[in-house]
């Protein structure tokens, strides 16, 4: 019956790590340049004296879905979409170089460029700071263009250009902050060719459908797992009743 107990459980683990994936991705199917966690489950032989034969499930994120979200135009100036497979350098809460797909920029009241979830923006000198200005504007390149409090709307000056990078080439991972890093440590190469689509934002690559589709499979399985369970529990109990008959 342990055996039958174990691997239920183990199951159930794999559940609960899929809904958990699930939900994540439910939870940012509006989060702009969002990218699904993908979760798989995979089998795991035990070895050993006495429990030859056995195996667990194992069901883990085990990376996030890359492909690109619906672009949509916005005519906001600060909204930005990068092209092809384009990403935004950020500072993590950490203080370590990250990248995002996550383009609803927004000016701190410090002054600093951020995301939409605050992180800020990375530019040529560190994080792109934004003086009082009328107006702010960024073109495809990534340049960043203000006119000066009181200034000449016809003349707007340059402070700085947001950092684009490109994964091409380079292995990187998700992290629990939704940002993606180079897996082992290490950073992106600046691409010079990356471009931005302006006035536009990316959407999220979740569907919401098939997100709701996996969460009720994963449940169903958590179900089945219990019923098994209880099963082996009842079957345990009728060979104890059984053993215990007088001869």
């Amino acid at each position: 019956m342990d055996r039958v107990i174990y691997t239920s459980l183990t199951a159930m683990r794999g559940s609960m790590a899929r809904q958990t994936a699930t939900a994540n991705n439910l939870a940012n199917a509006q989060t702009p340049g969002f990218r699904a966690d993908m979760a798989e489950a995979q089998t795991l032989w035990l070895h050993g004296n006495g429990v030859g034969g056995r195996a667990v499930s194992s069901e883990e994120v085990i990376g996030a879905d890359m492909r690109a979200g619906t672009i949509t135009a916005t005519g906001r100036d600060l909204d930005i979409a990068m092209a092809l497979d384009a990403m935004l350098v950020v500072q993590a809460p950490n203080g370590e170089e990250a990248y995002t797909r996550r383009g609803d920029l927004q000016v701190s009241p410090s002054g600093l460029l951020t995301t939409g979830d605050g992180h800020p923006v990375q530019g040529a000198q560190g994080p792109v700071t934004i003086p009082p200005s009328d107006s702010i504007k960024i073109d495809q390149e990534g340049r960043v263009f203000i006119v000066p409090a009181g200034g000449d709307p016809e003349n707007p000056q340059e402070v700085d250009r947001v950092r684009l990078a490109t994964p091409t080439g380079s292995e990187i991972v998700k992290g629990l902050d939704n940002l993606f890093r180079v897996k082992g440590g290490g950073i992106l190469p600046d691409d010079p060719e990356a471009r931005v689509i302006t006035r536009s934002i990316e959407g999220s690559n979740v569907t919401a459908t098939s997100a709701l589709v996996d969460m009720i499979e994963a449940s169903k399985a958590w179900d089945s797992q219990l019923k098994l369970i209880s099963d082996a529990r009842d079957m345990d109990s009728s060979t104890a009743n059984l053993m215990a008959l007088p001869r």
